[in-house]
């Protein structure tokens, strides 16, 4: 109970100090801004792998000394860091297709430029208890049920078969059901006001939500939706309740930074659909074969797919810029 409260007070503080200090007044956040606060964060997940090592290696607060239910084995030093190194950059990757719908969703309802950081912020807390209460109920079940990781597996290779084959465009947020069902039983005005979810009415003096909060609501219900693929990926990784939840809220704490500096380049990267599509086949096939990888790839089985997703990632994002900015030839 310790290491949990103590790791949780760690992230309040960390996003306090975003808030409460560096963030405090509302501003548009900048290229050069996003790939600093990009890189603190990357290196704040960074810094915990080394906690990781050292605190499975001498059994800090119990850790190493419950046999993880995806390998059978008990997690080392080294084998925790690298489960806890592919988890993050799993996580992360699969959240960069939640980063267009978010910029859709900004989009659709206008939000200035000014408040998005703080919406995206607000939006990280509600994912903090949903992915907590998630991966809580998804570690008991696997260590219940081992056969519930084949239909994690198969649910995995299902979602990228479909995200490969299927290029149905978006739905407009604003006729989302969650968003129909806000504005048919809750009262929501028609305009913002500055960077408030709630605003008193003028003349009738009562609360009502604003386009924030419709676009916070939004946001909070995409991150979910989302959970639902990336949560049982993790789990092709490990069952190792700390060592998922850990990995995942860094990966989430990257995502705001990631998306104010990646915002203006979304639409270039047409073939990054694939990369993740091949990434949750990847992983999703995992879960059918782990004793047959594992005994193929040893101990370091996760780092060699640590290997393969960051190696998936770089080629989708690469194709993306070299195929988009390839002089056409022309016949003679």
């Amino acid at each position: 109970m310790l290491l949990w409260s103590s790791f949780i007070a760690l992230i309040l503080v960390f996003l306090a100090l975003d808030l409460g200090v560096f963030h405090r007044k509302d501003h548009v956040v900048g290229i050069k801004e996003s790939l600093r606060w990009t890189a603190i964060w990357a290196s704040l997940a960074l810094c915990f792998s080394v906690f990781v090592y050292f605190a499975y290696d001498n059994h800090w607060f119990e850790l190493g000394t419950v046999v993880d239910a995806v390998d059978g084995r008990v997690n080392t030093g080294a084998s925790a860091t690298e489960k806890y190194l592919t988890g993050y950059l799993v996580e992360q990757s699969l959240s960069v297709d939640n980063l267009f719908v978010i910029a859709m969703i900004f989009g659709s309802f206008a939000v200035p430029a000014i408040y998005r950081h703080r919406v995206l912020f607000w939006g990280i807390i509600g994912a903090l208890v949903m992915r907590g209460a998630m991966i809580g109920i998804g570690a008991q079940l696997i260590a219940s049920f081992h056969w519930v990781m084949y239909v994690f597996g198969g649910f995995l290779i299902l979602t990228s078969l479909k995200m490969l084959f299927t290029h149905s465009a978006p739905s407009d947020p604003s006729e989302n059901i969650v968003v129909r069902l806000a504005k048919r039983f809750l009262p929501v005005t028609d305009h913002y006001h500055g960077h408030q979810f709630v605003a008193i009415h003028e003349q009738r003096g009562t609360r009502m939500l604003t386009p924030l909060a419709i676009a916070l609501l939004m946001v909070e219900t995409t991150d979910l939706i989302f959970a639902v693929d990336s949560i049982p990926a993790i789990f092709a990784i490990t069952a190792d309740p700390f060592i998922v939840f850990t990995s995942n809220i860094f990966a989430i704490l990257g995502l705001r930074s990631l998306f104010f500096a990646l915002s203006g380049m979304l639409d270039r990267f047409t073939y990054l659909r694939y990369s993740l599509a091949a990434i949750l086949f990847v992983v999703g096939g995992k879960m059918f074969c782990e004793g047959t990888l594992r005994s193929w790839a040893g101990d370091h089985a996760n780092l060699y797919l640590l290997l393969l997703v960051f190696a998936l990632l770089g080629g989708g994002v690469g194709a993306s810029f070299l195929i988009r900015t390839r002089p056409s030839t022309k016949s003679l």
